[in-house]
């Protein structure tokens, strides 16, 4: 069975819509929470793809995120054993990064709707076309520039990116398919959590464009499916059981 590792940075954020999506499709996910103090797996093998979700702190806050090491050794693990890589809002930041770019600490909350616009980079590329022209929820604390040699696959109103691909089998989403009100509420109700001034409004529109929300996100994940071979499983390394031989005699 198909099987992905899903790194949780909060615990109100999470796969949401995508994860009908997955069960629909007999994909198994499991997972993790450094954020609680669990370990992340050391290595790539016994999964067929890595999702990162979003997050709640700027990603060169340390002191809030303590796992981003280990967070970046995984992701460098999953992109050499040649899995696919999916970073959402928090995990878009963390893909772009790697990719060699610069992280920038303001706005705190990025957080808006806006409309999505694939570029002459992402003209042929699956995901970026089924946003294409769609309103989308980008919502990240921070923000990082990419390398001057990367092209952004979509773009937001003003021209910035909010979505990247990485390689082949890696991809950077800023805009998020996965919410849905609920989610929003959950973070409004979250002990200590820093939420930008406009949640509100980020709510009442998540609320009113529910309904193409949804078809956006189906649209999405049909799309990451065909670019990066979700159907495919991937072979895993094998699980060794110890069975004690009693000797003769």
């Amino acid at each position: 069975m198909k099987q992905f590792l899903v790194v949780q940075h909060t615990y109100s954020e999470f796969l949401g819509t995508i994860e009908k999506q997955l069960e629909t499709r007999d994909i198994g996910f499991v997972y993790q929470r450094p954020f609680t103090g669990q370990s992340l797996p050391g290595s790539a093998l016994q999964y067929d793809a890595l999702w990162l979700l979003g997050g709640a702190h700027r990603v060169t806050d340390r002191s809030a995120c303590p796992w981003i090491d280990d967070e970046f050794r995984l992701l460098t693990a999953f992109r050499r054993a040649r899995r696919p890589v999916v970073g959402i809002g928090f995990g878009a930041l963390l893909v772009a990064l790697q990719a060699a770019g610069s992280a920038v600490a303001e706005p705190q909350h990025d957080a808006y709707w806006t409309t999505a616009h694939a570029t002459e980079a992402g003209r042929a590329d699956p995901v970026a076309r089924a946003v294409d022209g769609r309103r989308v929820l980008v919502m990240a604390n921070g923000r990082v520039e990419l390398p001057a040699a990367m092209a952004p696959m979509a773009v937001d109103d003003a021209g910035r990116w909010i979505a990247i691909r990485n390689d082949e089998l890696t991809y950077g989403l800023l805009f998020r398919p996965e919410h849905k009100p609920g989610m929003l509420e959950d973070m409004i109700m979250e002990e200590g959590r820093p939420l930008p001034e406009n949640i509100g409004e980020l709510l009442a529109t998540a609320r009113d464009e529910w309904g193409e929300t949804q078809r956006t996100t189906d649209a999405v994940v049909a799309a990451l499916v065909q670019a990066l071979d979700l159907m495919r499983e991937r072979r895993k390394m094998p699980v060794f059981a110890l069975n004690l031989v009693k000797g003769e005699g």
